[in-house]
C-alpha cells in the first residue's frame, strides 16, 4: 500500500496561482534576469534584412562560422558554453633563414609568415631567424639550432613548426624525425590557405592540382611501410590495378597521385575552354578589360566593390578571395569596359600555384590595363611591389599598361606616400574605404582605356535603335544631331562598327 497523498488537481492549479507569468516562460523562479544589453547583442534588433546582403557579405558570414577559436580543450573542462563546429588552433613556432638583405627585409618577411599562420588558423607563440650564406642542406637552420628549436617546442607545447622557405624532402624528413612535431614549409601553408578559401568548382580543382603536385615529391610514412612490397595472391596483393609484386606502396601512391593530376589536367582544359570563349567574346566585340592585381590583403575587392558596386566578400585576412570576378562597367561617356579582380599574390608564391591558376592569371596578361593595387600602409611597400612584378613577368603580363593604385591612404604614412610618389609617377592615391581619390582613379583608367580608332560620320535612321546603342556603348562621339531623316553622329569607333557605318554615310 502506497503512502503518497491523492493527486487533487485543482489543489495542484492553486498551488500555482501566485506563480509570476515570467517565472513560468523561463521555467526557474529563481533565475536571474537576463541584462538587456545581452539580449541585444545576441539578436540585433535593428540587424540588417537578410534580402539586403551581398553575396560577399553572405560568404563572409558563412567563412566565420567555421571560425578557429583559441584555448579549447577536451581534457577534464566544461565544453558546453562553446560551439561545438570551431576548431582548435594549431600552436605553432615559426623558424626562419635570413640568407639576404637588411634586417627588417627579415622581420617583414617573419611577420609576413606569422599573418599566414594565422589566416590558416594557427596559434603563433615563438618566431626566430638566424643569418646564414644559405639554408643548410640536411636541416634547413643546422644541428645546433635544430637543438634550440626542439627545446623551445616542447617548453611552449607547440604541435607544427612551421619554416620560411620551401623545404626539400630530405629537409622535412630530417627536421620531423629531430622535432618529434610536424613540419611544414612555406609553400604547404600558402596551398593550406587556398584549399581553405577556394570556392568554385574551378578554383577547387586549382588547388587540388596544385597540392598533389607537391606532395608527389614528398609522401612519406611512418615505420618505413611505404617501402614494403606488395604480397598476397591477386595481383600481388594490391588488388585490382595493382602492377604485380615489387611494386612498394610508395610507388602506388604516386601512380594513383599521377592518375589523379592527369584527370584534373583534363578537367581545367575543359574549364578553360569556357574561360576562352568567354575572353574571345569580348574580344570579338573589343570590349576593354581591367585587370586588379597586387599583393594579397592590399584592398584589391574593397576597389572593386567601389568602382563597381560588384558586392563580392572583403575580410581582413590574406588570400580572402581566390575565385576571379568580372564586373562590367561605364565609362562616364557610356563607353563599356569590364574590371576583373584576381588572386592576390605574395613573395616567393608557390610555382605550382603559378602553374594551376595559370588560366587565370591569363585574365591579367590578356588585359588591356592593369591596376596595380599596393598597400600604403604596409612597412614595405616597395617589397610588395616588386613581388608582384616578378609575378607579372613570370605570366607574360609585364607588357601591359599598368597604373599604380596605392590603397588605404587612410592609414597610410605620408613619408611612404611620397617616396612612392618620387619612384612610381604613374600612381594614384586612394582609399576604399573612405572613397578618397576613387573619382581621381575612375578618371585615370578611363583615359588608360585604349580608344577607337576609325573616324565616321553617319546619319543613322531612327530604325536603328540597336546601332545608335552600340555606338553609345562602344565609340566615342563628337557631335550628335536629331534631324527629320534619322541620328547624325560623328566620332571613332572600332573597325568593324566602323564597317557597319559606312552604308548610313553622311553626304
Amino acid at each position: 500500500m502506497s503512502n503518497a497523498p491523492d493527486f487533487s488537481l485543482s489543489a495542484e492549479l492553486a498551488a500555482t496561482s501566485d506563480w509570476d507569468d515570467d517565472d513560468f516562460v523561463s521555467g526557474y523562479a529563481d533565475e536571474p534576469e537576463e541584462p538587456d544589453d545581452l539580449v541585444e547583442d545576441v539578436v540585433p534588433a535593428d540587424g540588417p534584412d537578410p534580402e539586403d546582403l551581398t553575396t560577399g557579405a553572405m560568404d563572409l558570414a558563412e567563412r566565420h562560422q567555421l571560425r578557429r577559436v583559441a584555448s579549447l580543450r577536451t581534457e577534464l573542462e566544461d565544453i558546453t558554453e562553446v560551439e561545438y563546429r570551431q576548431l582548435r588552433l594549431e600552436r605553432v613556432v615559426l623558424v626562419g633563414v635570413w640568407t639576404e638583405g637588411s634586417v627588417a627585409d627579415a622581420e617583414n618577411s617573419m611577420a609576413e609568415l606569422a599573418l599566414l599562420a594565422e589566416t590558416a588558423g594557427s596559434e603563433v607563440l615563438e618566431a626566430l631567424y638566424q643569418r646564414r650564406q644559405s639554408p643548410d642542406p640536411a636541416t634547413y637552420v643546422g644541428r645546433g639550432k635544430v637543438e634550440g628549436i626542439a627545446e623551445i617546442v616542447q617548453a611552449t607545447g607547440a604541435d607544427t613548426v612551421i619554416c620560411d622557405g620551401e623545404l626539400a624532402p630530405s629537409q622535412l624528413r630530417n627536421l620531423e624525425d629531430r622535432l618529434k612535431v610536424k613540419v611544414v614549409d612555406r609553400t604547404a601553408l600558402i596551398l593550406d590557405i587556398f584549399a581553405q578559401h577556394a570556392k568554385s568548382r574551378e578554383g577547387q580543382a586549382q588547388v587540388e592540382l596544385a597540392q598533389l603536385s607537391y606532395m608527389k615529391q614528398r609522401l612519406r610514412g611512418w615505420g618505413g611501410n611505404l617501402s614494403r612490397q606488395a604480397g598476397g595472391r591477386v595481383a600481388g596483393g594490391a588488388g585490382i590495378g595493382g602492377r604485380g609484386p615489387g611494386e612498394t606502396k610508395i610507388e602506388t601512391d604516386r601512380r594513383r597521385i599521377n592518375t589523379k593530376i592527369a584527370k584534373l589536367r583534363r578537367q581545367l582544359a575543359q574549364m578553360k575552354g569556357t574561360r576562352d570563349t568567354m575572353r574571345s567574346e569580348r574580344r570579338r566585340n573589343q570590349i576593354p578589360s581591367v585587370a586588379i592585381a597586387g599583393y594579397t590583403n592590399a584592398g584589391k575587392s574593397s576597389l572593386l566593390n567601389r568602382l563597381t558596386d560588384a558586392g563580392v566578400l572583403v575580410e581582413n585576412a590574406l588570400f580572402a578571395t581566390l575565385d576571379p570576378t568580372t564586373r562590367r562597367t561605364t565609362t562616364s561617356d557610356g563607353r563599356v569596359y569590364t574590371m576583373s579582380d584576381t588572386v592576390g599574390f605574395v613573395r616567393h608564391l608557390p610555382h605550382q600555384l603559378v602553374e594551376a591558376f595559370r588560366s587565370t592569371l591569363e585574365e591579367v596578361a590578356d588585359s588591356d590595363l592593369i591596376l596595380h593595387v599596393v598597400d600604403g600602409s604596409h612597412p614595405d611597400p616597395e617589397g610588395q611591389i616588386a613581388a608582384v612584378r616578378e609575378v607579372f613577368a613570370e605570366i607574360g603580363a609585364d607588357k601591359v599598361p599598368e597604373l599604380l593604385i596605392v590603397n588605404k591612404a587612410d592609414i597610410a604614412d605620408e613619408i611612404a606616400l611620397a617616396r612612392l610618389r618620387q619612384r612610381e609617377p604613374h600612381l594614384v592615391v586612394v582609399s576604399a574605404r573612405t572613397g578618397e581619390g576613387i573619382a581621381e582613379a575612375l578618371r585615370v583608367v578611363e583615359g588608360e582605356l585604349p580608344h577607337p580608332a576609325e573616324p565616321f560620320d553617319a546619319l543613322v535612321p531612327y530604325a536603328r535603335g540597336d546601332l545608335m546603342n552600340r555606338i553609345h556603348q562602344h565609340a566615342e562621339i563628337d557631335q550628335l544631331e536629331h534631324t527629320g531623316d534619322g541620328t547624325r553622329v560623328s566620332g571613332r569607333a572600332n573597325a568593324s562598327l566602323a564597317g557597319e557605318l559606312a552604308p548610313y554615310a553622311a553626304g
